[in-house]
């Protein structure tokens, strides 16, 4: 099946709308196939706030209406809780939260951005989407994470190249409770390295210790700023440690 079908299938619908690479593009082809459609983003901790500020950007470059929907994902037992489940949880939570504000803007049908090259088993989110009856154009339509971003620069979306990015909720090993307090931490620790020029890397939380993990040809860059890291990030950790065991390898 072509985007076009897809559409011409389902020329109205409400589309689960991240800023990310994969639901940008989404909107994009839909407005694009000549769908009725509107994006819904999700405001919640596990967001940070540059996520919100690029899905507007995107919004305005398509000129596409767009709605902020507000969820307080902490206050579900299993989610703050950090259990094995907390992304079926967080996804249940989210989805139906677009689906209820959807249905009273008259949309029925519930789109995501799921490519083709997510795998089912790396995704424990996907059973919510199943349950709540969500569908994946790209993946239904075999559109690969690399279509998709080549797709997206012919198409001048700016975010064709932006790197995948995961909810702040990941920085905390599993098991380990999320407060409010812990995901600021994150995201002012995150929002500094990414003003030195860092990118596709993450700061997790092992303890009171933030953990570096960055790409291998950044890895000389973190030693070169080790003292401006350092002085940074011991704001809000006990202790800084870099991973050796780079991303992306």
């Amino acid at each position: 099946m072509e985007l076009h079908e897809f559409f011409r299938l389902h020329p109205k619908a409400a589309i689960a709308f991240s800023g990310g690479v994969d639901s940008a593009y989404l909107l994009y082809a839909a407005l694009a196939c000549g769908a009725q459609v509107r994006a819904y983003y999700v405001k919640s901790a596990f967001q940070p706030r540059f996520e919100l500020e690029d899905a507007r950007r995107v919004a305005e470059l398509l000129h596409a209406d767009m709605t902020v929907v507000e969820a307080d994902v902490l206050d579900c037992p299993q989610i703050a809780a950090n259990t094995p489940e907390r992304c079926y949880h967080c996804k249940r939570r989210i989805f139906a939260a677009i689906a209820e504000r959807a249905a009273k803007d008259g949309f029925e049908t519930l789109l995501d951005g799921t490519n083709a090259t997510d795998e089912y088993a790396d995704r424990p989110g996907m059973r919510a989407l199943a349950e709540l009856a969500v569908l994946s154009p790209l993946r239904l339509c075999g559109i690969s994470k690399d279509e998709v971003r080549r797709l997206s620069r012919q198409a001048g979306l700016f975010t064709w190249n932006k790197p995948a990015y995961a909810c702040l909720a990941t920085r905390i090993a599993t098991g380990e409770a999320i407060t409010p307090d812990k995901l600021e931490r994150t995201e002012r620790a995150e929002e500094f390295m990414s003003s030195l020029g860092f990118t596709d890397f993450r700061v997790r939380m092992a303890g009171d210790m933030a953990k570096l993990q960055v790409p291998a040809p950044q890895l000389e860059a973190v030693l070169e700023r080790r003292r401006d890291i350092l002085r940074e990030l011991k704001q809000y950790y006990g202790a800084v440690a870099l991973d050796l065991e780079v991303r992306d390898e």
